[in-house]
């Protein structure tokens, strides 16, 4: 384990250096697509940098695994395979909204080791929130939080990601979505995380699972209180390949949500 101040620090640094520069002041230049419809930022490939030429310094023989270097090579997630540390990173989550100058985006940063979640972190840059998760509980700068609340389905605010299903599992979402109270999307998994975490959000019904985009946040939501499956009822373990997700405030919450899914 690394001491989260350290983290924090870290990650303060990257973001006064980095990425606030740049917030606001982009060039077109500096904005491209991968796969021809995934944003990438200049700084997202900047930030990865700097954290894999850090993070691994902290822990002798940790691997790195980063969203843009995984562009690069596939291959790089049998390090979740291996006996060392492995250092997964987000660089900007929410790179669009970053691009746009909307203030939802987050840097996540997620430690494992033989198939288990040490510790994960989201820093905010814009308001300098920083929130991690160990094996005793989450905390929100510093400060231990408890997610203790139960809620319906007609009460529930919440995001259904619907642009990876398949036709005949995308069909079912769109019919539920009127049942929920409201149904947004921030832009920023890390950010629907952090306020699920926090009470401020009740779900999220997701669907490509990159680890990046996953551990950090699923890991605070249940270190906090809530918890996460998948549509066969088991939890979440990021370094298998699965194409359904849901993460919420409770467990009853989350089966309420599938009992919904496939209509019982």
């Amino acid at each position: 384990m690394v001491n989260p101040n350290d983290l924090r620090e870290i990650l303060f640094n990257i973001s006064k250096d980095i990425i606030l520069p740049s917030f606001g002041n982009l060039k077109k230049n500096q904005i491209s697509y991968k796969n021809g419809k995934d944003i990438v930022t200049d700084i997202d490939i900047l930030v990865e940098k700097e954290l894999n030429n850090i993070l691994p310094r902290l822990i002798q023989n940790s691997n790195f695994i980063g969203e843009e270097s995984y562009a690069k090579n596939n291959n790089i997630l049998n390090y979740y395979l291996s006996e060392n540390y492995c250092w997964t990173v987000d660089p900007i989550d929410g790179t669009s909204n970053f691009a746009k100058t909307k203030d939802r985006f987050a840097i996540m940063v997620s430690l494992t080791k033989n198939k288990e979640i040490i510790q994960t972190f989201i820093y905010r840059p814009l308001n300098e929130d920083f929130m991690y998760a160990d094996n005793i509980g989450t905390y929100l700068n510093g400060n231990k939080i408890t997610l203790n609340k139960q809620m319906k389905i007609e009460n529930a605010v919440g995001s259904i990601s619907t642009k990876y299903w398949e036709d005949i599992e995308n069909e079912k979402l769109v019919k539920i979505k009127d049942k929920f109270l409201n149904i947004n999307s921030y832009g920023s998994i890390g950010c629907e995380y952090f306020d699920i975490a926090l009470g401020k959000r009740d779900f999220a019904l997701l669907s490509r699972l990159y680890p990046w985009d996953h551990i950090p946040g699923v890991f605070i939501v249940r270190q906090s209180g809530g918890h996460d499956c998948h549509f066969d009822k088991k939890e979440y373990k990021f370094y298998k390949d699965s194409k359904n997700l849901i993460v919420s405030n409770s467990k009853n919450l989350n089966y309420d949500i599938l009992n919904l899914i496939k209509g019982e």
